[in-house]
């Protein structure tokens, strides 16, 4: 194969100093990371449930696709809770990943005056 692929490699703290010889973790950029991927699972979260609201609507004003309006209410709901799922874990993976930083740096070494 010619192409390069890009391996998406998940920092498991266990292994503080290296991951499958990629180098020292930078664990700045891991917290932004999983802050970045909380945002998108409340935002994905939010949209779903939006979504859900709208098809319970829809099957109170279209009682003759109404149970097809259900279907797409529940699997909106669904996706809403696995969603709200995703940005607990990476809230809890930025928290980690946070931890680590300020074991290897301390607490203040971001404010460089």
């Amino acid at each position: 194969m010619a192409e390069k692929q890009h391996h998406h490699h998940h920092h498991h703290l266990s292994h503080p100093k290296k991951v499958e010889d990629h180098g020292p973790v930078d664990y700045r950029k891991e917290e932004k990371h999983h802050k970045h991927l909380e945002h998108l699972g409340k935002a994905g979260a939010a949209a779903a449930g939006a979504y859900a609201m709208h098809e319970k609507h829809k099957a109170k004003k279209d009682p003759e696709h109404a149970h097809s309006h259900k279907v797409k209410e529940e699997i909106a709901a669904t996706i809403a809770v696995a969603a709200g799922g995703l940005a607990l874990h990476e809230k809890h993976e930025r928290k980690a990943a946070k931890k680590e930083d300020k074991k290897l740096h301390g607490k203040h070494h971001r404010h460089l005056f």
